[in-house]
């Protein structure tokens, strides 16, 4: 992690404007083809959710603007974004988790698992480990939305929120909306433009 000199920086006067907004944040959903990655995850007989998110969690890896964090009054870049996803238990409640990101999507996939049984035995709504280096996210596989608006502390937040959307089929491809939120002090339509482009990539290999 190193702090960023905001005195210096390219964004300074972008940084002030937006970060004294009362509201800096700004969304988006936008559609993405899942087609090969759902048939991907069905012919390994692996997650579909922990593919895809792995796919968004290397996207994210790669946008210098999405590890950027405000901390303590400090702008700051991480070296690691790790995913932050809401898991749901049988009983229908949910918890928090922190997935360790690894660009291997098998070690990935396995540190999903790992959560998900931790979640699975526990009661907690909070993982033991947490931070500001990672995505929150949630996926809601119930409902094809094309808007969404995420809950807020009342604190200025800088981790960027991704929702995923359910499943539909548009001219024999399968699509899934991705609504995000991002504080935009520190990310521009063009990093998430970046982010889209990278995730897209990401979905087809």
């Amino acid at each position: 992690m190193k702090i960023i000199d905001v005195n210096t920086w390219n964004r300074k006067q972008h940084y002030e404007h937006f970060s004294a907004l009362t509201d800096p944040y700004f969304g988006l959903v936008i559609p993405f083809n899942v087609t090969k990655a759902y048939y991907f995850s069905k012919e390994k007989g692996i997650s579909f959710f922990g593919k895809y998110l792995h796919a968004c969690m290397r996207a994210i890896n790669e946008v210098e603007n999405f590890k950027y964090r405000i901390e303590n009054g400090n702008v700051v870049e991480h070296d690691v974004i790790h995913a932050s996803s809401t898991i749901m238990r049988e009983d229908k409640t949910i918890a928090f988790s922190f997935i360790d990101y690894n660009e291997n999507l098998g070690t990935f996939l396995d540190n999903l698992e790992a959560e998900k049984e931790r979640i699975k035995n526990s009661n907690d709504l909070f993982p033991p480990k947490n931070g500001l280096n990672c995505i929150h996210c949630s996926a809601m596989p119930w409902l094809n939305f094309t808007g969404h608006k995420e809950p807020v502390s009342g604190e200025i937040e800088s981790v960027p929120k991704i929702a995923f959307s359910k499943i539909s089929e548009v001219d024999n491809e399968l699509m899934i909306n991705v609504a995000i939120n991002v504080n935009h002090a520190l990310i521009d339509g063009y990093h998430v433009g970046l982010f889209s482009e990278k995730f897209q990539q990401y979905l087809n290999q």
